[in-house]
């Protein structure tokens, strides 16, 4: 099946939510069945978002960080320098995935990058996400439209951990939450990215992987 097993992936550095929300969009409506799957990696500045799921009464205190609203699944989550984003733009019908699927394949993605650090992580029931020693490590929110997925997962690296005190993460009261730093895990987010990138080619089975240019020049009939 054309383009079923070839990827493109955009290194974005560090993005405002609202301008990366809007190209996934577009992205999205402009594919077609030739076009190629995608996968960002990028970070956010500072910000809440809250998913279609969310609910006011698990924002305690923003203070002076923004919050927006965002049509991904999920409740509310934060954002930040450290924190590895991975926005995953697959076709899902030639991919032969489910949402089940697609987000099994990324817990499981993260769960071995996890292992090559010696780290044991897990999930759990009814929980979207990976969990280390009880303490959540990465958050999954996505959104599919025409069988096309968009958003992905967000994984704290090294970052200001703060924040998340100000709400309820994923829409549990007193979640904890850690990040790879916080593990002795000492390592640059552009490591962390290529080796969880890594584990994602290969259990989504890409065999063509291309490195584009900026997300501002991309193309749609990639």
């Amino acid at each position: 099946m054309p383009g079923a097993h070839i990827l493109n992936v955009r290194d974005l550095g560090v993005t405002h939510y609202q301008d990366t929300l809007r190209l996934m969009r577009e992205f999205t409506d402009a594919r077609n069945a030739e076009t190629a799957d995608e996968i960002w990696l990028l970070q956010h500045e500072k910000i809440f978002t809250q998913g279609q799921a969310g609910k006011d009464e698990h924002i305690l205190d923003t203070g002076n960080i923004p919050i927006v609203r965002s049509d991904r699944g999920g409740q509310v989550t934060y954002h930040g320098p450290g924190q590895l984003i991975c926005y995953l733009l697959l076709d899902l019908k030639r991919k032969q995935l489910d949402i089940r699927g697609l987000v099994s394949g990324i817990e499981q993605s993260v769960i071995r990058l996890l292992a090559s650090y010696d780290v044991e992580a897990s999930t759990r029931e009814g929980a979207p996400g990976v969990y280390v020693g009880g303490a959540k490590i990465a958050a999954l929110g996505l959104r599919v439209r025409r069988a096309r997925s968009y958003h992905g997962m967000s994984l704290n690296v090294a970052m200001d951990l703060e924040p998340f005190g100000r709400i309820n993460p994923c829409g549990y009261e007193g979640l904890a939450v850690t990040d790879l730093i916080s593990l002795g895990i000492n390592e640059d987010i552009s490591a962390v990215s290529a080796r969880l990138l890594k584990q994602l080619v290969a259990h989504f089975a890409y065999d063509s992987i291309t490195r584009q240019g900026d997300w501002r020049a991309k193309s749609h009939g990639e």
